[in-house]
């Protein structure tokens, strides 16, 4: 009983929580002209995309506008600085709890120091739909817009502590959510002025196939067998519960959101330059130009390798499993087992960066083949984050229901 009420108090203050953070966008600033700066920014794909993860914070230019995405800059920033600056590496691996506070309390203060800088960025952005724009319209967006983002952190922190699920993940998880029943009435809308049954199935099998191979990605992950002299029973078969599960996408949704916000750059380059040689280049890396799609692939790719870097090190893992006196079998223990983890890493990150490109490629497809423009609003970025967020929460969920199943059965 006590279990289900810690359950239950868990998912209030997480549903309380998420409440209060999607409330607090549609409190605006004032002294903005919100119809005519959402009018104008809704032709905007990089606006749109942050858009994503801000629920359309970026739209309303709420006290919530820039949402949790300063926190997950920091933390992406601190991560990639834990792996070059020996100290904070040291703090990581050496120092236990105390070390991890210290390097979460380094991420609150870059997260300040990227919400002010991001804030800035918004007020010069937003000058031509302000009534007065002056020092004191930039003090108070300033101000607003950095204290709203701290905000949210601390929600996200609270919802990872005293909720259900990661905090971060879940804020993000609501953003795109909030967004889908107007996707779908336009959907719906395009649907029905087509009236072709053929566009219809054609919509539904390959959204069914898009998130079936989401969820494989997600889910994917390779079984590395480990051994020791305790794990041999009195056959020598080798115990296959014992392993090390290497996932098939270690970067997670970070690959393809990298990617996607890069390829958004073009598209915003075009409305800053009137060169017609530098247009006719900047426009092969847009949607439809020959260059476009080989790009993003290769984006896809190097971030990849390059978060899966991040997430494992063989080395690290060599090291640890010589330690424990285990061993790869066939493997010798130590620069042997570094290269050949190395090796199977190298080829899963291949392998699932490929799936990601075929989960980015699948809107373009639906788009050509039903003529349905506004399918790209939920892409790969969108339903990667969405089955991701949606399989761990539930993963707590279930671990709270057989943890009180166990209580009720051993009493």
């Amino acid at each position: 009983m006590e279990k289900q009420n810690i359950l239950s108090q868990k998912l209030s203050i997480t549903l309380i929580i998420l409440i209060l953070a999607r409330l607090g966008i549609f409190i605006p600033i004032p002294g903005i002209d919100h119809d005519t700066l959402y009018s104008n920014i809704a032709q905007n794909s990089l606006i749109n995309f942050l858009n994503i993860f801000s629920g359309g914070g970026l739209s309303t230019i709420g006290i919530f506008a820039l949402g949790i995405v300063p926190y997950i800059n920091s933390t992406i920033v601190i991560q990639l600085l834990t792996k070059t600056i020996p100290y904070l590496e040291k703090l990581q691996q050496e120092e236990g709890e105390i070390g991890r506070q210290k390097i979460t309390q380094l991420t609150r203060y870059l997260t300040v120091i990227w919400a002010i800088i991001q804030s800035i960025a918004i007020a010069a952005w937003i000058k031509p739909y302000v009534f007065i724009w002056n020092l004191n319209f930039i003090i108070d967006c300033l101000l607003t817009l950095t204290t709203g983002s701290l905000i949210i952190m601390w929600f996200s922190e609270l919802i990872t502590e005293y909720g259900i699920g990661n905090g971060s993940s879940l804020l993000i998880f609501q953003n795109i959510i909030s967004g889908i029943p107007k996707k779908i009435y336009t959907y719906s809308s395009e649907i029905y002025k087509t009236e072709s049954l053929i566009q219809i199935l054609a919509l539904s099998i390959l959204f069914i196939l898009m998130l079936v191979i989401t969820i494989l990605i997600q889910e994917g992950k390779r079984k590395v067998i480990i051994i020791s002299a305790r794990q041999l029973n009195k056959n020598k078969r080798l115990n296959s519960k014992s392993y090390i599960p290497l996932k098939i996408n270690q970067g997670g949704v970070m690959p393809i959101v990298f990617a996607s916000a890069a390829m958004t750059i073009p598209s915003y380059l075009l409305k800053t330059t009137k060169n017609i040689i530098i247009v006719k280049i900047i426009q092969t890396f847009t949607p439809g130009g020959h260059l476009y799609i080989i790009t993003y692939g290769l984006l896809i790719i190097i971030f990849s390798y390059f978060y899966s870097s991040l997430a494992l090190n063989p080395e690290d893992i060599a090291k640890n499993l010589k330690k424990m006196g285990a061993s790869l079998p066939g493997i010798r223990p130590g620069i042997n087992t570094s290269i050949h983890l190395k090796n199977i890493l190298n080829k899963l990150t291949f392998f699932g960066s490929i799936f990601l490109f075929s989960v980015a490629l699948i809107p373009s497809v639906i788009t050509k083949v039903t003529n349905i423009q506004t399918f790209r609003g939920l892409g790969a970025t969108s339903l990667l984050i969405l089955v991701g967020v949606a399989i761990d929460t539930a993963k707590q969920v279930q671990t709270y229901i057989i943890s009180q199943q166990y209580n009720k059965m051993i009493q």
